[in-house]
């Protein structure tokens, strides 16, 4: 009695599952029967067709006749195909999954296996998908507040440098002009090259402590801030243009840092490792069709990325990316080289992409 009852509470919760899911099929418009029952009933209709041969006039003789073993030949490889149909349409779901569960990457938005299949397999894709969403809702959240942090350090090393060893090498340097007025002049040539050297540690210091805090953007705006960023890289034989337009639409200061350090970035990698000669840097507005916001676009004309894997450069990008729910995209460029395309919607509640689009 306790297997008998087992079996029938077994029973009772795949017909409550299977009516679930059919409910949920119904209101999407589609039926979605559950992979056992499909079996189930592949199979009960085979037993059914042989209980009732052999109930019938049909007749099996001893030994079995050439035609008789035919008919049995035929059903059972008819059987066995229809399993292994309904077994193929079952499995094909989980194959997908299987995919895509191996190629899955949290900094890639959007890439999900379709809900589709058996009841089984639709519930499985259906929690694997709100699993990842959750996983990459609270990377992104974990990645925010790392960034935050770094930001932090990259402001407060910036300010030591420029409080504490800037001021130093410029004290260093005033003493050192004062020995120069007095040295013999055998040696006032190296006390002028301890000078320029003294000079040049004094703008690298600088130099980092803009790279590691852009105070230009905190004071001037994106668009300037952008603008010093493309002067700053013209040198050394990469010459960087840039398309800044002053009216760009309103962004969050995370939007605009991240829009700042994926340009810093991208030029970096430009510098680098491309090899190039040339780069464009050109922040646009994005009409209302395509959703507001904005897209900066860094293209080069280097030896492009080829089959290279990403480096952390890149995947911190994805990451910057990823924290303000922007796209951004690495293809080749035209005629050669790389573009790194980001795309920042518009904030929540901004109404300036309509009044644009609703002005003559």
């Amino acid at each position: 009695m306790g297997v008998v009852t087992d079996i029938r509470s077994r029973s009772r919760s795949a017909k409550l599952a299977a009516g679930v899911s059919c409910e949920k099929a119904g209101r999407s418009g589609k039926r979605n029967v559950s992979l056992f029952w499909r079996i189930f009933s592949l199979n009960a209709a085979g037993l059914v067709v042989a209980t009732a041969l052999l109930l019938g006039p049909v007749t099996v003789s001893t030994p079995v006749l050439a035609g008789e073993a035919l008919v049995l030949l035929a059903g059972l490889a008819t059987l066995l195909a229809g399993n292994a149909v309904v077994l193929r349409i079952g499995l094909t779901p989980l194959h997908r999954l299987g995919r895509a569960m191996s190629t899955a990457d949290l900094l890639v938005p959007g890439t999900r296996p379709e809900v589709s299949g058996p009841a089984e397999a639709a519930q499985l894709i259906e929690t694997y998908n709100t699993m990842l969403d959750r996983l990459q809702a609270e990377r992104a959240a974990g990645a925010g507040r790392a960034l935050q942090a770094q930001e932090r350090e990259r402001h407060r090393i910036a300010r030591e440098l420029h409080d504490e060893v800037g001021q130093t090498l410029t004290a260093v340097l005033l003493q050192l002009k004062r020995v120069a007025d007095r040295v013999p002049g055998e040696l006032r040539e190296e006390v002028t090259l301890a000078q320029e050297a003294t000079r040049a540690g004094l703008d690298e210091i600088r130099r980092i402590a803009r790279r590691l805090r852009p105070g230009v953007l905190e004071e001037l705006g994106l668009a300037s801030a952008l603008r010093s960023l493309a002067a700053e890289f013209t040198h050394h034989g990469l010459t960087v243009q840039h398309h800044i337009p002053g009216d760009l639409p309103p962004l969050a200061p995370e939007a605009e840092l991240v829009l700042y350090r994926v340009a810093q970035e991208g030029l970096t990698n430009t510098a680098r490792h491309a090899g190039a000669d040339r780069a464009r840097l050109t922040l646009r507005p994005l009409p209302p069709p395509e959703g507001g916001g904005v897209e900066l676009l860094v293209r080069d004309n280097g030896t492009g990325l080829g089959a290279a894997i990403e480096g952390a450069g890149i995947r911190g990008m994805r990451e910057r990316a990823l924290l303000i729910g922007a796209e951004i995209h690495f293809e080749p460029a035209p005629g050669g080289g790389t573009d790194v395309r980001l795309r920042v919607p518009a904030p929540p509640g901004d109404r300036s992409a309509d009044r644009t689009g609703d002005s003559p």
